[in-house]
């Protein structure tokens, strides 16, 4: 049984989703995104992906700026069954959360009650979480602590990085999505309520979360490299250059020496052919992939070739961000 949908989505990982709701049958009579923005390093004013694929695909788009009386007007009028809402953006006031008379579902990129929030993917890497997935929630005014129709788990590999694993759970958020949504046509679903003594918040990624401070874990530091990608990246400046880190591992303990543990955090101890090996507190992090402001991304060993890079240099934190 087909359903009519009014779909909310911003970024690429709403795009899976909108197109196996399509795909899948079901009409999508209009489609919420946010407004055009500046994006991208020349600041050019652009649509959202989720926009570029309902236009795409003949869709009725809607961009509201605030939710005022002329909005809802065009939401009703998409005759709509149910709402899906995916990486939007916004938290939706209960005028809209009433437009559908079957309500609004959620697609959330953790297993909630882990990581309400803006940046569930990203802070479940900088956390070290071994497991994360995807929830499909009931939308309420509180912030992602709607009961919960489904959930799907995934391990995160060891070198995973934020960028990839999104893309992974976009895929399986949307397979989930239209098996609830199917399940959802042929009666109720049971909703299982939040365990709100489990909750953690992702807060949102801001540019000072790319400050590496070398006198943490090893671990930690390839976290917060792999966690922080493809925006803002994690980085430090190599004497009056700023350069971000894209690849990196923790190093096995037979490539320790002696005389790692007394070294100062953020001291190269070893050029190698292909890495950088960076003291930590505990531990030591080879970089393999790093770029300098406003250049390429190079290998380590693309990168010596035009840099004098010694043993001893040190690695110091980012000046701290203003904006």
């Amino acid at each position: 049984m087909s359903v009519r949908v009014l779909f909310f989505g911003t970024p690429a990982f709403a795009v899976p989703s909108l197109r196996r709701v399509a795909g899948a049958g079901h009409v999508v009579a209009g489609v919420v995104t946010q407004p055009d923005r500046p994006r991208g390093r020349g600041r050019h004013v652009a649509a959202p992906p989720v926009k570029t694929e309902a236009i795409a695909r003949g869709l009725t788009v809607l961009q509201p700026t605030r939710f005022d009386a002329g909005a809802l007007a065009e939401m009703s009028h998409c005759g709509a069954d149910l709402a899906v809402v995916a990486a939007y953006g916004r938290i939706l006031p209960q005028a809209v959360l009433d437009v559908c008379p079957l309500g609004a579902i959620n697609v959330h990129a953790s297993l909630l009650p882990r990581w309400r929030g803006a940046a569930p993917v990203q802070r479940a890497i900088l956390a070290g979480d071994a497991v994360t997935g995807v929830t499909i929630m009931r939308v309420v005014r509180a912030l992602d602590a709607g009961p919960m129709l489904a959930r799907v788990d995934t391990p995160i590999a060891p070198d995973e990085t934020s960028e990839a694993l999104e893309a992974r759970l976009s895929t399986m958020g949307a397979d989930l999505l239209v098996h609830v949504i199917e399940s959802l046509t042929h009666g109720a679903l049971p909703e299982v309520a939040q365990d709100e003594a489990l909750v953690t918040y992702a807060r949102r990624i801001e540019r000072s979360d790319s400050r590496i401070d070398w006198a943490r874990p090893a671990l930690a530091i390839h976290n917060q490299i792999r966690g922080l990608q493809p925006w803002p990246l994690a980085g430090a400046m190599l004497g009056d250059r700023r350069v971000m880190f894209l690849r990196a591992e923790v190093a096995e303990p037979d490539l320790l020496a002696d005389g790692d543990a007394a070294a100062e955090p953020g001291t190269i101890l070893e050029v190698e052919h292909d890495a950088l090996r960076v003291a930590a507190r505990p531990g030591r992090v080879r970089i393999l992939e790093l770029q300098e402001a406003g250049r390429a991304a190079l290998s380590v060993r693309a990168y010596l070739n035009g840099r004098r890079v010694s043993a001893g240099d040190r690695f110091t934190p980012l000046p701290v961000a203003t904006s």
